[in-house]
């Protein structure tokens, strides 16, 4: 087996939400391989080491050379922001290795990271503490009416809701649907999340009435936004926090007995 490539989860933004095995991980490779723009963020931490970067839409050129590099003996790293399984590299990754079978010479680790969606979660209090689903707008690679289906489902089955890539200046079919779902229910709890981890941080916790009022023209709503819309039981605590019950106190009173 030759050496390893790692698919390496970096977190929500920066370096703080960065795991120790990310960490020990990406001491241990001898090739970088990532976005420009989360290599950059790395680059102490990156050093000296050989770095192969590039921009949007070059996903496949990025993973095949991480593979490369593998492939001639080096202990690479290919850098995904987020969780690599979250809209991440691990499925190109592993596309790409399956189709070129190479099972038998590269020994491929995916790193789990903390995404912005659990990032923002924990920054605002407990407002995904049921079920919920997280689903991206971008009808680059997904059918934009399997997006819409989706979106909907999960309002009709009360979930909670994470938005990725809400709109872009050219894409805001997917967003407009997204908000014509929203109009067709109750008000509900939104947080929109940007920069998240990073020193831009900026969390605004807001209404879906909010959203749908200021439609496409919302200013804190982009494409690297996130958007986490509560069910019918989130609600805002005493000191402006937001929750969603898990449903003990239901169940239980205060002195840890089932109630009658």
């Amino acid at each position: 087996m030759a050496k390893k490539l790692y698919i390496l989860s970096s977190g929500a933004g920066g370096t703080k939400y960065m795991t120790t095995e990310a960490l020990e991980a990406l001491n241990e490779c001898e090739a970088v391989v990532g976005y420009r723009n989360y290599v950059k963020e790395l680059a102490e931490l990156i050093g000296d080491k050989p770095v192969f970067m590039s921009g949007m839409t070059k996903e496949i050129a990025r993973c095949q050379e991480a593979i490369n590099y593998a492939k001639e003996g080096k202990t690479t790293c290919i850098i995904s922001n987020g969780d690599v399984n979250v809209f991440g590299m691990a499925t190109l990754v592993t596309e790409l290795m399956d189709e070129q079978k190479l099972w038998d010479e590269i020994e491929v680790v995916s790193i789990a990271g903390v995404t912005s969606f659990l990032a923002t979660a924990s920054r605002i209090g407990a407002p995904i503490s049921q079920d919920f689903a997280v689903i991206s707008l971008s009808d680059k690679l997904t059918d934009i009416d399997l997006i819409d289906k989706r979106v909907r489902n999960c309002f009709d089955a009360d979930m909670i809701l994470g938005i990725y890539n809400p709109k872009s200046k050219k894409r805001i079919l997917p967003y407009q649907n997204f908000l014509k779902a929203l109009s067709e229910g109750e008000e509900r709890i939104a947080i929109i999340a940007s920069h998240v981890g990073r020193p831009k941080e900026k969390i605004t916790v807001t209404t879906t009435t909010d959203l749908i009022a200021q439609d496409i023209e919302h200013p804190e709503v982009t494409m690297s936004t996130l958007i986490i819309v509560g069910n019918s039981q989130t609600r805002h605590t005493s000191n402006g926090l937001v929750l969603t019950p898990r449903g003990y106190l239901n169940k239980y009173e205060m002195s840890g007995e089932l109630k009658e």
